[in-house]
């Protein structure tokens, strides 16, 4: 059985916490253990309790929700890209799987409200790494 960690950004909830429901029916789909849901403020907090969980010896892989919408500044893509960085240094220096599903940046709310599916994806593709590697 494969054992998740799943990290939750919680700003933006209502469309977070659908992300967080996708992923975890798709867990109880394929019969994965989400070993435990960290909720963190927002994406950008995410590679911290990413890294928390990848170090722990029952988790074999982590899968981060977040949404991460437009605003009238650049702040979205600072934020997105800061996260991204983040949790592509987690995983190489894990050596363990960290997948994303954080919508944006550069969304509508609409637009991120039509994707709360990639909770679901995101945590398809943590379970396919672990198999795979």
């Amino acid at each position: 059985m494969v054992r998740l960690g799943l990290v939750v950004a919680e700003f933006n909830r209502d469309v977070t916490e659908e992300m967080e429901a996708a992923a975890e029916a798709r867990a109880e789909e394929l019969d994965v253990e989400i070993v435990e849901t960290v909720h963190v403020p927002g994406a950008y907090d995410s590679p911290l309790a990413a890294d928390r969980l990848a170090r722990r010896d029952d988790v074999d892989a982590v899968t981060v929700v977040g949404a991460i919408k437009s605003g009238d500044t650049d702040h979205d893509q600072v934020i997105g890209n800061a996260m991204a960085q983040g949790l592509t240094d987690v995983s190489l220096d894990r050596d363990t799987p960290v997948t994303l599903g954080v919508t944006g940046p550069g969304m509508s709310m609409d637009e991120a409200r039509a994707r709360t599916d990639y909770g679901a994806a995101a945590l398809d593709g943590a379970v396919d790494l672990v198999e795979k590697l």
